[in-house]
This record gives structure tokens, sequence and C-alpha cells, in this order.
């Protein structure tokens, strides 16, 4: 049987060996982190470090390429400013102002931006300065500061380091020294037990062997044994005391150590490591922000400056002033804008007349001049006090939209986030395509009304103006005249017309057609190379209907005007001086109505499309003679008719302030009448450019048509009389031409030999003459008047156009 005692003491042995090899595998957790971390931190530092001295740098270069492109851009301003200032040196407003310092205001505000121009260049060059020789050289100096600074602190962090790793080494070997008695003391108090165990199982086996040891001679042998078990756990409880109280002491000292440590670790990481940290950044945000200052400081100062000249352009731009600068205009060029002499009458070869004449028997004619000019007026100011109106709505309105306010760009410029979005929404609202090109469009159509308005106003204006002269000359003519003549404040009523100086017209000469007819075979029949209708018609309007508003355009009396066709129709002549009181419109109408008429219009069917292409040709020169080419070709006697109607249309259109028929409406009522659209043509597209025709052939008829020495045959004359002659040609009375010798009965001793020759027409032609007289042209040049009484060759002469009759 195995000894008890031996196999405890096996066991227990066991057990320390245990022990041992699980303190020997037991390291404290903290060492190597600590270390490690440690290490980290000097890292972390040294990367700051880096990071700063990577963001001074970048901040030089960036400093360094801002204060080139301030340079760059200083000498850009005063390039651009020296180019338009020796531009305006040589100008006449720089000369002008150098001599009386005035200036207009939108010269005066290109004055103050060139200025302003040239003083942002100084101030970008003194910017480039600053950046150059102060905030990049700070900035140098701060680099070096970080450099210098993080050694340093590193240094001191090493030094605290070590301390602090020494710490730890004293903390780890109290901690192993704490252990290794605290495992002694374990195995002591082990021992303890199994002694006390042995002891118990001896006084166990002697108590029931006490009788059997009484009666053997083995009881002291038993006693000696029981002797030693006391004696070995009295050993073993002296050697656990001893042991437990070096554990004691031992785990003392480690929880001191302990303590202090922590201690310790705590205060670096706490305090230390922030302090080592602040050692890095010693002076740095400090020194940055003193260069930001004066970052800041200079680009105050550029804004400051920038919006002192800004002020100054302002107060500019706020006394611009339309009015002083059109005054200023006005005075530099006094000469230019001065009215010029007024128009003095000059009188033809020793007329001494320099009055308006207001005797019989021009006075009723002056009169009823005056009455349509007075009706005329008073139309005229009520339509153009409207049009003015109408102006200044449109005015208001197209002020209204050049100077709404927008141009407040602030939103542009705002970069926070929160009003990013309504940034973007305002911006792209105001700077689209869409709206712009929309505004625009508005703007350009208010425009063009309002310059359409502002022409009608100074047309219908000026055409106030000269009526008024009119009327006013008038008035006091007709008072002058009326005091002359009666001595009463009233004009006589009507004057007594002269008597007709002819004998009435043979119908049996010729039977042809006169309306709904053809012209040419009319003409050739009768002998009038002016149809007899035409002829009176014109004339009648020429004596008392040159100021009839809307001639041509307002319709007469369907009554009338079949009384007077009839009449023409008959061969008789419902115009003449006995037959006077006739509507002006109703003849007009009868005018258009035989032309409408004619079997063949005036301008042929076959020549439309060549006369519509007139209208693609861009000049009136171009267009004059295209038609000139179109109307060569035909016959004579067409041609001579249009030259007439044409030539008394253009002087019609003369009279357009009173009668305001111009050439263009004079087109309109003739168009369709001598020019109808042929079939198969669309006439809404065709009748615009009938009438621009039409209107081209009236403003331009002189040159156009042949003159009276390419083309021999009647002409149209401007003044006319009562009791004229007609231009019959041969088939006149008997007794008013002698055929044979081309005499006169009646000659005149004041113009006998008169010699107004034109050789290339060797033929008999018949004019109008304006004095009550009928002239004709012999075979041998010299002109005989009828009544030699009412001419003289100074009234001859200045009654022909180019000296021709």
């Amino acid at each position: 049987m195995r000894n008890p005692v031996k196999r405890d003491k096996v066991q227990v042995a066991y057990k320390s060996k245990l022990v041992g090899m699980k303190e020997m595998c037991y390291r404290p957790p903290f060492g190597t982190e600590i270390r490690a971390q440690l290490v980290e931190q000097f890292k972390c530092l040294e990367q700051q470090s880096e990071s700063r001295i990577q963001l001074l740098q970048d901040l030089q270069e960036f400093f360094r390429r801002k204060a080139e492109i301030q340079m760059e851009y200083s000498r850009s301003l005063d390039k651009l400013a020296e180019r338009f200032s020796s531009k305006i040196r040589s100008s006449r407003e720089h000369h002008q102002f150098k001599k009386d310092q005035h200036l207009l205001s939108p010269v005066n505000c290109w004055y103050l931006v060139l200025n302003q121009t040239r003083r942002e260049s100084r101030d970008h060059a003194t910017l480039n300065d600053i950046y150059m020789n102060n905030v990049i050289v700070r900035l140098s100096q701060i680099s070096e500061d970080v450099i210098r600074l993080f050694k340093k602190s590193k240094e001191i962090g090493l030094q605290m380091h070590e301390e602090l790793w020494k710490v730890t080494n004293e903390l780890y070997t109290v901690m192993k020294t704490y252990h290794m008695y605290h495992t002694e003391s374990m195995n002591a108090e082990s021992k303890l037990k199994e002694a006390e165990k042995q002891e118990e199982k001896q006084f166990s086996k002697s108590g029931e062997l006490n009788v059997s040891l009484l009666r053997n001679e083995d009881r002291p042998q038993r006693r000696s044994s029981v002797k030693k078990i006391e004696k070995m756990k009295e050993k073993r409880q002296a050697k656990y005391s001893e042991n437990k109280l070096k554990c004691t002491k031992a785990r003392n000292d480690y929880l001191l150590n302990l303590a202090a440590t922590n201690s310790v670790v705590a205060k670096y990481y706490i305090h230390d490591v922030a302090d080592m940290i602040d050692c890095c950044d010693t002076g740095y945000h400090a020194s940055l922000a003193r260069t930001f200052r004066t970052y800041l400081s200079a680009e105050y100062n550029l804004e400051t400056s920038r919006h002192e000249g800004l002020d100054i352009i302002e107060n500019a731009v706020d006394n611009l002033d339309a009015r002083s600068d059109k005054h200023k205009i006005m005075d530099m060029h006094n000469q230019v804008f001065c009215p010029p002499v007024r128009f003095e009458y000059q009188p033809h070869m020793g007329d001494e007349v320099c009055q308006v004449s207001a005797q019989q028997p021009v006075q009723t004619e002056l009169l009823m001049r005056y009455h349509q000019l007075q009706s005329r007026l008073a139309s005229l100011k009520i339509e153009n006090e409207e049009v003015r109106k109408t102006l200044d709505a449109t005015m208001q309105t197209l002020q209204d939209m050049l100077t709404v306010e927008d141009f407040d760009v602030s939103d542009a410029f705002q970069h926070s986030r929160s009003t990013e979005s309504i940034k973007s929404a305002t911006s792209e609202a105001y700077m689209s395509k869409i709206n712009i090109a929309k505004r625009r469009s508005n703007q350009q159509e208010t425009e063009v009304f309002y310059f359409t308005k502002f022409k009608e106003y100074l047309n219908g204006s000026n055409l106030i103006t000269k009526l008024q002269a009119k009327h006013d000359l008038l008035k006091q003519t007709l008072g002058e005249g009326e005091r002359a003549e009666c001595g009463t404040t009233r004009p006589p009523s009507l004057p007594p017309k002269p008597q007709k100086m002819r004998k009435p017209r043979p119908r049996s000469v010729y039977n042809h057609k006169l309306f709904n007819g053809n012209m040419e075979t009319f003409i050739e029949d009768s002998g009038q190379a002016i149809p007899l209708v035409v002829e009176s018609c014109v004339r009648y309007i020429n004596l008392y209907g040159l100021q009839q508003q809307g001639i041509f355009r307002v319709p007469g009396s369907q009554v009338e005007v079949n009384d007077i066709k009839n009449s023409f129709e008959r061969g008789e002549d419902p115009l003449t001086d006995d037959h006077n009181d006739h509507d002006i419109n109703s003849v007009a109408g009868v005018l258009k109505l035989y032309f409408r008429g004619l079997e063949n219009p005036l301008f042929p069917k076959e020549k439309f499309l060549d006369l519509m292409s007139t209208i693609k040709l861009e000049t009136s020169a171009e267009r004059v003679h295209h038609v000139q080419q179109l109307i060569v070709p035909l016959p004579r006697t067409v041609i001579i008719v249009m030259r007439y109607l044409f030539a008394f249309l253009n002087h019609l259109s003369q009279y357009s302030d009173e009668n305001m028929m111009d050439a263009y409406n004079l087109a309109i009522c003739f168009g369709p009448t001598l020019m109808p659209i042929p079939d198969g043509q669309d006439p809404v597209a065709c009748q615009a450019h009938v009438n621009e025709v039409i209107k081209t052939i009236i403003m331009h008829n002189e040159a156009i048509f042949p003159s009276h020495r390419e083309l021999d045959g009647p002409v149209y004359e401007k003044c006319m009389t009562g009791g004229e002659e007609y231009c019959d040609s041969p088939h006149s009375e008997p007794g008013t031409i002698d055929h044979d010798n081309g005499t006169e009965p009646h000659t005149s001793d004041d113009v006998a030999g008169l010699d107004l020759r034109e050789p290339n027409n060797p033929c008999w032609s018949w004019r109008y003459c304006p004095a009550q007289i009928a002239v004709w042209k012999a075979p041998h040049g010299v002109l005989q008047p009828l009544n030699s009484s009412a001419l003289s060759s100074s009234r001859l002469a200045a009654l022909s156009p180019g000296g021709n009759l």
C-alpha cells in the first residue's frame, strides 16, 4: 500500500508546476498595445505636420499664381483703358470737354468707367505686390515654424514615451512578483489543507484501533506517527502564514503601482498628449490667422476702392438726363440745329404782287378752300389728339419695359446651400433664352407700334401746321379782300362764272359708243386725243375738287352719275360752265366708271404678269425703267391717255394734305379699274401688288411716259380755268381752225411772233392754257393765242413746264 503522504506531495508538486506554466504564458495586454499606440501617435502627429506643410505650400503656390493673375489682369485693364482713352483723346467730345468741361451724361459715364478701369488696374497691381511680398513670405515663415516645432515636440514626446514605458515595466515587474507570492501562498495553503486532512484521517483511525493498540505492543509506534503529522502541520502552517504575508505585501505593492501607472497613463493621454499637440501648434493658427487677415484686408480694401469708384459711376448714372443732353447737343452744334432763314417770296420777271389775291373771280374758290381747310383742321386735330394719347400710353408702356428693375443680380452671387436651389430656379427663370426672347419680342413689338404712332403723330402735326398756315393766310386774305371789295365782313355768295367761249359740239360727228366701248376706236373716229369724258371730268376736278376729301374714294350719287354718263353718251358736255352744280364725287365716279367699263383695259391683260414682276425689283429706278419698257410698245393713243391721266393723278396726290388721297390711296381706287386681275390669278394675293404698280406709275409718271417733245399730243395742265376750248383736233367746229394754212382769225400784237417752236413735232396739237384761251402750234411753230388780252409772254412761260407749250 502506497504512502498517502507521498501521494499528496506528488499532487501538490504537479499543481505547482501547472501554475508556474500558466504564469509563464501570461503577459499583460497593455504593454505591447501601449507601445504600438505610442508609435501610431507619433505617426499621426508627423502626418499632421506634413499635411500642414503641404497646406502651406499649396497656399504659397495659390497666392503666387493669384498674384500673377492679378498682375496680368492689371496689365490687361491698363491696356484696355489706354486703348479706348487714346481713341477718346482724338474725338470731338474730348476737345469739347477740354474746352468747356461739359460732357453729355452718357459720355461722362463712359469717361468714369475708363477711370474706374485704370483705378482697378492700379489696385490689382497693389494686390499683386501684397501677395508676393507679404502673404507668401508669411506662409513660408509659418512652414519653417511648423517643421521646427514638430522636431522639438517629438523630442519631448519620446522622453514622455520612455517614462511611460518605464512605469509600465515596473508595473509588470510588481505584478509578476505579486503573482509569484500569490502562487506560493496558494501552494502553502494547499499543503496545509493536505496536512489537515491527513491529521483528520489519522485521528479517525486512532479511535478505531484504540482497543487493539492497548492490547498490542505497537502503541508507542502509533504515537510517534501522530506527532510527526502534527509537526508537519505546524511547519506547513508556518510556511502558509509566511507566504500569505509575502503575498499580501506583494499585492499591496502591485495595487499601489497599478494606481500610479493608471494615473500616469491617464495623465499622458488626457493632458500630456494634448499639451504635446499644443506644442506642435504653438503660433500656427495665430500666424495663419494673421496671414489670412492680411489677405482679407487687401481684398476688402480692394473692394472699398472699387466701391468708391462704382459709387461715382452710380452717381453719374443717376444723373443721366436725356433732356439736358439734348440741349447740350443743340448748343454744341448750334449752327446745325439753328432754324434757317425764312423763305422769301421771289417774284418772276417783274411781278410785283406778293400777296394772295382774293379778288374775283378766285375769291369763291379761296372761300371754298378756306372752309374745307377749316373742316379738315378740326377733324385732323381730333385725330391727332387721339394719336397723341395713344402715343403717350405706348411711351409709358415702353418706359415701363425699359425701366423695369431687373438689374439686381445679387441672387446670382448667393453661395449658401440653403438658397442654392432658389438661386438656380430664379436664375433659370429669368435668364432662360425663352424668357429673354419673349421680353425682347414684346419690347420690339411695342417699339414698332410706338414708332408707327410717332410717325403718324409727326405726319399729322406737320399736316396740321401746313394746313393751319394756309388757313390763317386765307383767313387774313379773305378778310382783307372782303373789306376791299364789299366793305363788309361777309363775302359774296358766288361770283359769276365766265361765259362759255365756244359753240356746242355737233353730235353727228361720231356715233361710236363712249362708255363700255373701245377707247382706241373712239379716239380714231372722234379725233379726240383725250376722250371728252376724261378731259371734262379732269378739268372739273382740277377747278373744283383738288381739295375734296376722299375724292375717288367716297362714292357719289348713282342718279347723278347716270345723268352725267348719259349726257356724255349723247355727245354733250354736262360739266361746262353753265352746269356747275355737280357733286365732285359723282364726277370722279363717272371718270372711274369710264375706265372700268372699257372693252380693253388701259393696261392690256397680256402685260399683267410683266407689270406684276415690277414688284420684285428693289430700287425705284429699276421699277421705273421696267415699267417704261413695258409701256413703250403700247399704241400711241393709249400712251397719250395714260400720260394725261397719271399726270392728273400725280397732281391730285400733291394735295393729299387736304384731300387725304396720296399716291397709294389713289392707286387703291384706280388699281382694279386700270389694271384688272385676269381670270386664273388670285385676287387677294395680286391686288396689293397691282396697287403698288399703279402707285409707282403715279409717283414717277414724268420719268415713265414720253415727254411732249418725244410724243406729240395733249398733256395735262395743272392750272386750268373755266370756259376753255377743247382739244378736238380737226373735227372741231368750222371756223375754229383753218386747216389749209393753220391760221386763226384772232391774232395778238402782244405775243405775235413768240417763237416756241418744236421742230420735232411738225403737226397740229392742242393744249390748254390757263388764261381762258386756247393755243395751238402751227406747222411753222408760232403759237397764236385766242385771247391775247389775257396772256403775256411771262405768264405763258411760267405756266409751261420746262418752257414747252
